[in-house]
């Protein structure tokens, strides 16, 4: 699976995605070509080389060379769908554009198609959000992630005069998202930037498993106070295979107010959403009261949604994590053939040569089905040789 990180250390615009695609390797006559499958004129898009902290980039910048009408997002979808753009591009623009519209409706009090995109702000979106949509489907990419997000304040001068940032649009856009906050009065989250990921479905994290095929920078266009290089950073490649990760993610959270019969159900979204284990410890509390902790063990790439999942399914009110080293021994699934039938089981590969675990799902299984005491199946996986063993075809 193709897979896009947005590494926002500085935010994100939709021209810094379009530039960081562009710096990627996605090939400037091929967006040229694709753009013009739009009914948009009246504007000149410029692509150059730039540069910041010795880092190589590429910025857009996107000038109006006539008056145009404003937009609404109505006339806007009519264009897209009336464009000669390829289905799966006309539909993520579609996606993005239908974002930005309902969160722009949230901040204004309209219906979203009655949204007006004011001049320059319209045809600027609308080659950003193109744009951003070609160069994904040009990559392939199935999947897109993104780094928290930095949110700033001061102020923002936009067609409806002065506004607090994070813009009101950009606060209904991350809603759900991991963001931080920062002292730096400069906007480093657009509407546009925000649309983007929220219309494409991203997940958030750190960067995930992946083999790395490109890496591209996007240019803003200030300078940022705090030294840090105004660019986004964009990492395409391929999902990478990994059996078990060797670093973990370890949640923990003291619980003394909380009903314990949800922890099966607590355990069971927590194991849907990739945890590797999940336990529940009785302790006493600072009140003399009995409690639990709660432990989770994720690799670090699941680890955001397994914490929304304890704050949302639990009463607790905040966590601790910390990363930690593993060593897990090799192992492969498959099964054996007892006097009772095929039994799973794993062949582990330990210091003192392999073994066979039974495991207790299937065990169980064949205890009902036969009505015998589930030891007797275990008994029977025990007499069983490491010849007998058959690995699955996935193992």
């Amino acid at each position: 699976m193709i897979i896009a990180y947005t590494d926002a250390f500085a935010g994100i615009s939709g021209d810094m995605f379009l530039g960081a695609l562009l710096d990627a390797g996605l090939p400037e006559e091929f967006l040229r070509r694709e753009l013009a499958g739009l009914a948009v004129h009246g504007f000149q898009l410029q692509i150059a080389r730039t540069g910041q902290h010795s880092l190589a980039a590429t910025r857009i910048t996107v000038t109006i060379t006539h008056q145009h009408q404003h937009r609404t997002f109505r006339l806007i979808r009519e264009l897209l769908e009336s464009s000669a753009l390829q289905p799966a591009v006309k539909e993520k623009s579609l996606a993005i554009f239908s974002a930005l519209a309902q969160a722009e409706a949230r901040v204004h009090g309209c219906p979203p198609d009655e949204v007006h995109f004011h001049e320059v702000g319209a045809v600027d979106a609308i080659i950003d959000i193109v744009g951003a949509a070609i160069g994904l489907h040009y990559f392939a990419v199935e999947q897109l992630i993104s780094s928290p997000l930095p949110l700033s304040r001061g102020w923002v001068e936009c067609a409806h005069g002065r506004l607090p940032l994070p813009a009101p649009a950009v606060c209904e856009l991350v809603r759900g998202m991991p963001v931080y906050g920062t002292e730096l009065d400069r906007e480093l989250v657009t509407p546009t930037g925000a649309a983007i990921l929220k219309g494409c479905g991203s997940t958030f994290g750190p960067l995930p498993p992946m083999t790395i095929d490109r890496v591209g920078y996007g240019a803003g266009s200030h300078q940022l106070a705090d030294g840090r290089p105004n660019l986004l950073r964009l990492v395409i490649g391929t999902a990478a295979e990994v059996t078990e990760a060797q670093e973990v993610e370890v949640i923990e959270t003291h619980l003394d107010d909380w009903q314990p019969e949800g922890f099966p159900f607590l355990s069971e979204q927590l194991f849907t959403r990739g945890a590797l284990d999940v336990a529940v410890i009785p302790m006493q509390m600072k009140k003399g009261r009995p409690g639990f902790l709660l432990r989770v063990v994720a690799e670090p790439a699941t680890a955001w949604e397994l914490k929304r999942c304890i704050l949302s399914e639990s009463s607790a009110i905040g966590l601790r994590f910390h990363r930690e080293q593993r060593w897990t021994l090799p192992r492969q699934t498959g099964t054996v053939a007892t006097s009772l039938g095929q039994v799973a089981v794993k062949k582990v590969t330990t210091p003192a040569g392999d073994i066979l675990y039974p495991e207790y799902e299937d065990c169980r299984r064949l205890a009902l089905a036969k009505g015998i005491p589930l030891q007797q199946v275990y008994r029977e996986v025990g007499r069983a040789s490491l010849a007998d063993f058959r690995a699955d075809q996935h193992g």
